[in-house]
């Protein structure tokens, strides 16, 4: 094992592997402040669609079942439920034993853009 700079670099180690490198994902366009929260996929006829992967997005949650109050989060997922949204976020609260990583349903009314 060399230690230090005189190794090859994790690049060459890679590149040496035999392992492909994943294909580049398409550009992701991002939405403005006000359709951020309103998933919409193609072919839908602009319709909001839920359940759909994508990237998450930073949000507030307004209390949460767990403690009252307005926490950060990470908006994961849309799905409609109901006749209303609902969107699947991982948030954290303050614990009696410190921090405590929340992953929930939520109505759309409990998040806001961030």
């Amino acid at each position: 094992m060399n230690r230090g700079r005189g190794g090859r670099s994790l690049g060459e180690r890679a590149a040496d592997s035999g392992v492909q490198a994943a294909p580049a994902p398409p550009a992701v366009r991002r939405p403005s402040q006000e359709t951020a929260y309103a998933p919409v996929h193609p072919g839908t006829g602009g319709q909001p669609a839920g359940g759909r992967g994508g990237e998450g997005r930073h949000c507030w949650v307004h209390d949460p079942p767990e403690l009252p109050g307005t926490w950060p989060g990470l908006l994961v997922e849309w799905q409609q439920r109901g006749g209303s949204w609902h969107g699947r976020v991982a948030y954290t609260i303050s614990g009696a034993h410190g921090p405590a990583l929340v992953e929930a349903w939520l109505p759309a009314s409990r998040l806001e853009p961030r």
